[in-house]
């Protein structure tokens, strides 16, 4: 089982990734929330090419991930999971909701800490939203997340087929949540209560900081709600908010070159320590 697992693992997530990311893409030319300012070949290209460039990384720094790193727990008996009699289903479900919140929590760090938002803020500088925001992450962002989670696989010692469905949940998540695409607000209302939806997490590349540092969740939308770092909708409504943050609002600052040096560059203001952001001022 483990074994077959882990084989069709590529398979299984780059036809997920694939198929997700085209469906997005089709449904956004058709339905699209929000009117397109900048050519989408400009946008698309250079976020694209990152993912690229963010596999080529992760698979060069990292010899084995998440789901291998399950089966080995597995067999060695590394973590809670793999030392606790369990049913099998509930391990499951309950290690997918723990990876998300620990992503969750992720998500949350990268924002306060002025050196994390540096990398992070590279995905909020994008200037539109659609599903290729969802890709756009600093690889250096994408190695210490992918250490994170390695850490909390090892730690939980969860199933590798639960590994798998987060992993694949999570990567169609965010295509989904990034997507620019009409949902009827009624169906957004209630589909919210059990998912990230694009307007949800739309607030959360909002160019006001004090909207930026809300919905952190990209998959599940429980723990902002739990937690007390959910907004509803921008003040500013969806059609009249800006995106993106204060700096790099350029559409050179949308290249492959600068997007790698973002870090590096001016100061890390709009994060979630922010002195501006203050919960009286916020919407």
């Amino acid at each position: 089982m483990s074994d077959a697992i882990l084989s069709a693992e590529p398979v299984i997530r780059v036809t997920a990734f694939l198929g997700i990311l085209i469906a997005m893409m089709v449904w956004e030319l058709a339905a699209p929330r929000r009117r397109k300012e900048i050519p989408r070949v400009i946008r698309w290209t250079n976020n694209l090419g990152l993912v690229v460039l963010d596999t080529v990384i992760l698979r060069l720094s990292f010899p084995l991930l998440a789901v291998g790193l399950a089966m080995i727990g597995a067999e060695r008996g590394w973590g809670l999971f793999n030392n606790i009699d369990v049913p099998g289903w509930l391990a499951i479900l309950v290690s997918v909701l723990l990876l998300d919140l620990a992503i969750y929590l992720q998500h949350v760090l990268f924002h306060a800490v002025p050196g994390l938002w540096r990398l992070h803020r590279m995905h909020h500088a994008d200037l539109e939203f659609d599903a290729t925001t969802g890709l756009r992450f600093h690889p250096v962002e994408i190695v210490m997340s992918m250490g994170i989670k390695l850490a909390v696989v090892a730690a939980l010692g969860p199933p590798a087929v639960a590994v798998l469905i987060f992993e694949v949940l999570l990567n169609g998540t965010a295509l989904f949540n990034h997507a620019n695409i009409d949902l009827p607000r009624r169906v957004d209302r209630w589909l919210r209560l059990i998912v990230v939806t694009p307007d949800m997490h739309r607030v959360h590349h909002s160019v006001d900081p004090r909207e930026t540092n809300s919905n952190y969740g990209f998959n599940l939308p429980w723990w902002d709600r739990l937690l007390g770092t959910y907004v509803a909708q921008p003040a500013k409504g969806h059609e009249g908010m800006e995106i993106g943050i204060e700096q790099f609002r350029t559409r050179r600052d949308l290249w492959l070159d600068r997007m790698l040096v973002q870090p590096l560059r001016g100061p890390a203001s709009g994060g979630a320590l922010d002195p501006r952001n203050t919960k009286e001022d916020r919407p």
